[in-house]
């Protein structure tokens, strides 16, 4: 549905879409604990606490004892931008509202399908010269993936046949696999899963990720640049070798 006004005077349209984004799930309440632990991140990573986006995902906590405001500004003091709240109840949701952030629902209180946006004009593909398969949950992509294109496979692994140019992003529910020279970003596990990876036959990936977790080029070993590799977590590291 879209709105019924002239387009060369519309200011604005809204679009579904699916963004890449970091969750920080709280297993404990306590500003404290929540500081050290972030303290140890950035140092074992500065490069990615660099304005990064984050939920904060609260549904392992004590909703009415938690101090929001101050873990925010935590997570602020590292260069994390909390953008919203996920579960906590209504006094979360009040919170979350209160500081000008969004809130979501508790994961298991989702369904698979999304109601649409009043008055929203749906998201149109743009038109790519490669070929597009979709087979058992998962999706191959046959050709180059230009900067400015996001392909996704939110339910399976993405098979790239062809390169991914710098400034594009690909991103799967499973593994991820490019036949072809890796410039841009990478994301495996967007839902969660920690058995999956990414491979590709030429490294110069801008950010590899697996489940959330990240490196991004300049934390690559030079040595592994222009080869064939493979990313994989162990032991919540982020390990990256030649294949």
């Amino acid at each position: 549905m879209s709105l019924n006004v002239d387009r060369e005077n519309t200011a604005f349209t809204f679009k579904g879409g699916m963004l890449p984004m970091t969750v920080m799930e709280l297993s404990s309440a306590d500003p404290e604990e929540v500081e050290a632990q972030l303290s140890g991140k950035v140092s074992q990573s500065p490069a990615f606490f660099q304005h990064t986006p984050v939920v904060l995902s609260v549904e392992k906590v004590d909703g009415p004892n938690l101090a929001l405001e101050r873990l925010c500004a935590i997570c602020r003091s590292h260069k994390l931008l909390p953008v919203a709240v996920r579960g906590g109840g209504e006094s979360a949701k009040q919170s979350a509202w209160a500081l000008g952030l969004g809130w979501f629902p508790p994961v298991e209180a989702r369904t698979h399908t999304l109601a649409p946006v009043p008055d929203a004009e749906p998201a149109v593909a743009e038109p790519v010269a490669a070929e597009t398969l979709v087979a058992h949950g998962g999706r191959v992509y046959r050709g180059t993936v230009r900067s400015g294109q996001q392909i996704s496979a939110p339910e399976g692994d993405l098979v790239v046949v062809g390169a991914v140019n710098a400034g594009a992003e690909i991103l799967a529910a499973g593994s991820i696999h490019v036949y072809g020279p890796l410039r841009g970003r990478a994301l495996a596990g967007i839902h969660g899963d920690t058995d999956v990876g990414v491979f590709c036959h030429e490294l110069h990936a801008e950010l590899l990720s697996v489940s959330g977790n990240y490196k991004r080029l300049e934390d690559i070993d030079p040595v592994l640049l222009g080869k064939a590799i493979q990313v994989y977590l162990e032991k919540d590291h982020l390990h990256i070798e030649a294949l």
